[in-house]
């Protein structure tokens, strides 16, 4: 409830710690051609309140919610309450069909391996993890630009714009639910054989009971620490999907947010930050209560064994894989970085790929594999920092305990264009306030997956014989605790590379991020997606770089747990 409080605090005082003017802003919104004199700012300032200062407008804005008054919209003079409330139904019935195209999907990801466990075979993970790495990388706006062009202009299935019916959710709804889907068929397929690896699943099976029952088993055994990733998705959903409902104009939350936060019109965004904070609040509640209901006094000391991933070996196709991809990535970035991504050449407009632009130009002749390459430095290697301070970040909140499950929560209830919102206004655009945003956002999941890993790994039986032989807290942390809690973490953090990458660029086209014409992967895809079907090299070329980004992490993570096969798992 204290990180709830503080960050309506912040978003109430955003005008005044902002370097913009709050009442500028607000006669351009509701008067566009009125000149900004000190007369009409004076009395903006005095009709909404500003010139009683900060603690004042809050105080009246928090004296309103105990009346059931959300306020009046600064730009409109409307109430804010029937709009927002309104938002919240539309964005909440859209998350509901993602939700249930990502769980489709996470499913169909991790049934080869759930019917290999059963089966009492040793189950791979690899090819569900690398389809999944695919799917997780898609852009979202990217996948919902396709969507439409396909199956509603080309084909006429589905409208393209609007909403009411449920015909008009499905593109949405896919074009979400897709790549959360990916995800959290990525973290299942990486968790089940642990489950299979244990000795219950080979004593089962050698029983002879039925496969679908240990497959049941399995899953009973593998959702507890994946629901808080169920939780974090479903969140990010209802208040994240700003493209999906830009480009399909959905009435959301997220987007009225955004709107809201670009014009300062305070009471607005305020209202949609406390819906987005009592709808995390809700998916925390109703996470800990599936838990508990999957394990009930299993969590108990000595009770529950640490769910660790079985070793495996590295397979030869898997390390080709990384090191081609790999290689192929890097000699296009480094034959990029060789050209000028700066160069306009309007005679060579949407040229297709030929000897002297192998990808081809854009739609201001800039040649695409110049911005790949320049591109790449400041969308991947940024994402890949901040992968690893949110990884760290996510570890260290993670184990600090339950006291810090409401600042997850809170934490994850916020889209990364809110943070990029506050962050540049207090601190101005830039490169490195965007990776700021976005790392303030984006720790949440890892600290919660980390959290549920470590609670299993206290309930541990061997944890309770260390401590009777006399073991010391740091000895049980990195004997006992930190090699059941950080490869699947690890591999958490890799795969979410991409939509970080992703979330910078997103914030980059914004005007949040590095300024224009400095050249991002998120922003050549905006930029050229109205040329798609002249010029699909243009999508296509960073479109393939994001997708080759998250499969290459996906490789890299499961190399790098330097993992052996352990015979004696699949006697």
């Amino acid at each position: 409830m204290l990180a709830g409080v503080v960050v309506l605090a912040v978003v109430g005082l955003l005008p005044w710690l902002a370097r913009t003017d709050p009442a500028r802003a607000i006669l351009h919104a509701r008067y566009v051609e009125r000149e900004p004199t000190p007369e009409a700012l004076a009395a903006v300032r005095a009709e909404t309140g500003l010139d009683d200062g900060p603690l004042a407008v809050l105080g009246r804005w928090l004296g309103g919610l105990l009346r059931g008054d959300l306020g009046s919209s600064w730009v409109s003079g409307q109430p804010v309450g029937s709009d927002a409330f309104a938002a919240l139904g539309v964005s909440l019935t859209l998350m509901g069909a993602a939700l249930l195209v990502a769980v489709v999907l996470a499913a169909l990801l991790g049934v080869r391996t759930l019917r290999q466990g059963a089966l009492g075979r040793t189950p791979r993970s690899a090819r569900a993890g690398a389809g999944g790495a695919v799917l997780a990388a898609l852009p979202e706006f990217l996948l919902a630009s396709v969507l439409a062009t396909v199956f509603a202009v080309q084909l006429g299935w589905f409208p393209a714009l609007g909403w009411g019916g449920a015909h008009e959710a499905v593109l949405p709804a896919l074009a979400m639910g897709v790549p959360a889907g990916a995800v959290l068929g990525r973290l299942l397929d990486d968790a089940l054989p642990a489950a299979f690896a244990e000795p219950w699943a080979r004593a089962n099976a050698a029983a002879g009971l039925p496969p679908a029952r240990i497959a049941r088993h399995a899953l009973r055994r593998v959702l507890p620490p994946l629901l808080p990733q169920f939780g974090f998705v479903a969140v990010g959903l209802t208040g994240g999907a700003v493209a999906v409902e830009t480009l399909f104009a959905v009435p959301g939350l997220g987007g009225l947010a955004r709107e809201a936060a670009l014009a300062q019109d305070l009471p607005v965004l305020q209202a949609c930050v406390l819906l987005l904070l009592l709808v995390g609040f809700g998916a925390g509640a109703a996470v800990g209560a599936g838990r508990r209901a999957l394990l009930g006094p299993a969590l108990e000391a000595g009770a529950l064994p640490g769910l660790r991933r079985p070793r495996a070996a590295v397979g030869g196709a898997r390390v080709l894989g990384a090191v081609c991809l790999g290689a192929l990535l890097l000699a296009l970035i480094v034959a990029g970085l060789l050209r000028d991504p700066l160069q306009v050449d309007t005679a060579a407009r949407l040229v297709a790929p030929d000897a002297a632009h192998p990808l081809g130009t854009d739609s201001l002749g800039r040649d695409v594999l110049a911005r790949l390459g320049h591109g790449a430095a400041r969308t991947c290697l940024t994402a890949v920092g901040v992968a690893g301070v949110v990884l760290v970040a996510g570890v260290l909140v993670g184990l600090a305990g339950r006291w810090t499950e409401g600042l997850r929560e809170v934490v994850n209830a916020l889209p990364p264009v809110l943070a990029g919102l506050v962050v540049a206004g207090v601190f101005g655009p830039g490169a490195w306030g965007a990776a700021a945003a976005v790392a303030l956002v984006s720790w949440a999941p890892l600290a919660a997956h980390t959290a549920a890993l470590h609670e299993e790994e206290r309930a541990a039986a061997h944890l309770e014989s260390a401590v009777a032989l006399g073991a010391s807290r740091g000895h049980i942390l990195r004997r006992h605790v930190l090699p059941g809690v950080l490869p699947p973490v690890a591999r958490n953090a890799l795969l979410r590379i991409p939509a970080l990458a992703l979330a910078l660029a997103s914030l980059g086209f914004l005007g949040l991020g590095a300024e224009p014409p400095a050249p991002e992967w998120g922003r050549m895809l905006s930029e050229n997606l109205p040329y798609a079907e002249r010029a699909p090299w243009a999508v296509l070329a960073p479109a393939g770089g994001l997708v080759a980004v998250g499969v290459l992490a996906v490789l890299l993570g499961a190399l790098g747990t330097g993992e052996r096969v352990r015979r004696e798992a699949s006697a």
